[in-house]
């Protein structure tokens, strides 16, 4: 019986590879085998993960809220004749900004917040799924956040409507693309301490506001990036061959 973990046929795609989840998802996709095209806009960061995955991880540094870069990132592939079967749309965050009340947000604030968390992944869905429905068959693995589901712990208004928006697209693309074998599903984090915006909301939080946010969860601590990466793992396995539009919240229980 085949290994339902062995991506050594697959060519995986993962925004957001310069660091914490998706560092970990190219890690991990790397070491059972995938030939992994790490993305992001840190180009350092993202040589960095490439180099940690071995020989044959490739590196690009692209910005996915760009239609225009995200148009010359699949040329690209398509000039090295790689073809994207299986696609995590793992960029995303607060880029910098922190909480404030509505009336002060700005349009820019709130547009930035939006386009990475949240446009990147629709233009990165829609650049990849020609070539998935060429082949008949595809993943497409969205990471949202717990934010998208509930609140955001920032209290950033953008962040916890791009999650929220981004799953609905997760469920929208499901009915839209089954019917060429090509599932999309969403793993929504919880907290945990995996870049530098986690460890500056963590500091934020104080020693008392940390002991709250450890005690609400069920296993009653915190996780790590690897646990993410476990859960696209499944997603993008055969295992998951019969699921699609799911959203599976990765957060210690609440």
């Amino acid at each position: 019986m085949q290994d339902p973990f062995d991506y050594s046929r697959r060519t995986v795609l993962v925004t957001g590879a310069a660091q914490g989840f998706g560092r970990a998802i190219c890690l991990a996709f790397a070491a059972r085998g995938a030939q992994v095209i790490a993305c992001d806009i840190q180009q350092a960061q993202v040589e960095e993960t490439a180099a940690l995955c071995g020989e044959g991880t490739l590196a690009f540094t692209v910005d996915i809220s760009s239609p225009e870069a995200v148009n010359a990132l699949f040329c690209t592939l398509a000039s090295h004749r790689l073809q994207v079967d299986t696609l995590v749309n793992n960029a995303g965050g607060v880029v910098g900004q922190s909480g404030q009340p509505l009336e002060t947000v700005t349009f820019t604030q709130w547009q930035a917040i939006v386009d990475v968390n949240l446009n990147g992944v629709f233009l990165m869905s829609q650049a990849a799924v020609a070539g998935m429905k060429a082949r008949q068959f595809g993943r497409i693995i969205n990471i949202s956040s717990r934010a998208g589901l509930d609140v955001s712990l920032t209290g950033i208004q953008a962040y916890a409507s791009a999650k929220a928006g981004q799953i609905g697209l997760t469920r929208q693309l499901a009915h839209e693309l089954g019917p060429w074998n090509i599932t999309v599903n969403n793993v929504a984090p919880g907290f945990i301490r995996s870049n530098p915006s986690t460890e500056k909301q963590w500091e934020a939080m104080g020693s008392a506001g940390q002991q709250r946010l450890v005690d609400n969860i069920a296993l009653r601590r915190l996780g790590v990036a690897e646990d993410i990466a476990h859960a696209v793992l499944y997603f993008a396995s055969d295992w998951a061959n019969w699921v699609t539009g799911q959203v599976l919240s990765v957060d210690g229980g609440r």
